[in-house]
């Protein structure tokens, strides 16, 4: 057996498929089940409720053996680290107590390069070292930003012909389709030969500047994109103004400084952690037909 949560997520929702493919059993965490297609929630066995709810999780990991574990988004919370461990260190009791013997994580690649900060910034680290001390084998993926980041913008590419962002129009960095992410994490979770604690990034296939995003977006969508740079107390106002809290949105403007120090998050490329599906395919596939909807 094989627990996903986030299952209706970016991530989560792409894994499923693969695993049911493979003839594995899968059963997922949901707090609202009615948002599964109706193929994948008629093939899994569903847990209703959060994931950070003990009760919840225990009932969930009873008989597992694999868990894709993936924390929601702290969009408007007060307290970033708070958030993160709500939900890791009930799971940690939880894969101790059912004996869950491994756990594929999703994190992120920057978060790293503040593991050993002070105040708010480890707040992304910290569930993969409460997930690390509960004794299940574990991989953490270590993602670079999601393309799928950018649907977020389609409003503004539509009104103005443009995207906005802190970082500068030349600085190359990696970036990573959602479904590149799922095929790593499918992958892991259906191989049972990994033992030990350790994590990997997920870089896609191309460094690429926003004024290189832009052109290509321009050439899929048929329309002129360009890219603007805006102050990081613009991001943060932005950020708020669509729900978020002044809290996370000073924590992404932080992570978002570090990405820019560092792009690679001190990981080297390498053939392991660089996928296949380009920026230019990723566009064409998910951001145009968006974009035209």
């Amino acid at each position: 057996m094989i627990v996903v949560t986030a299952p209706t997520g970016n991530i989560g929702s792409q894994v499923i498929p693969q695993l049911l493919a493979a003839g594995e059993q899968v059963r997922v965490v949901a707090r609202h089940p009615e948002k599964l297609s109706p193929a994948i929630r008629g093939s899994v066995e569903v847990v209703q409720g959060s994931s950070d709810d003990a009760a919840v999780l225990d009932k969930a990991f009873a008989g597992a053996r694999t868990l894709f574990w993936l924390i929601p988004f702290p969009m408007n919370v007060t307290d970033v680290r708070e958030h993160y461990l709500r939900f890791s260190l009930p799971a940690a009791e939880a894969i101790r107590s059912r004996g869950v013997r491994r756990v594929v994580a999703i994190s992120g690649l920057y978060g790293r390069l503040l593991a050993g900060s002070v105040g708010m910034q480890p707040a992304a680290f910290a569930p993969e070292a409460v997930i690390a001390d509960a004794g299940a084998a574990c991989r953490a993926l270590w993602c670079a930003s999601f393309m799928e980041n950018l649907l977020q913008q389609i409003p503004a590419i539509r009104r103005q012909g443009a995207f906005f962002g802190s970082s500068r129009p030349d600085l190359k960095k990696p970036l990573v389709a959602t479904r590149d992410i799922a095929a790593m994490a499918a992958k892991l979770l259906l191989d049972e030969s990994w033992t030990g604690q350790g994590g990997e990034a997920v870089m896609g296939p191309e460094d690429l500047s926003q004024d290189d995003m832009a052109g290509i977006m321009s050439v899929v969508l048929g329309t002129p994109v360009r890219y603007q740079q805006i102050a990081g107390d613009v991001v943060k106002a932005g950020f708020m103004q669509a729900g978020g809290s002044a809290t996370v949105a000073e924590w992404l403007v932080e992570m978002q400084a570090e990405a820019d120090k560092d792009p690679h998050g001190s990981v080297p490329r390498a053939p392991e952690n660089t996928t296949p599906t380009s920026f230019r395919q990723w566009c064409e596939k998910v951001l145009k037909p968006a974009f035209e909807r």
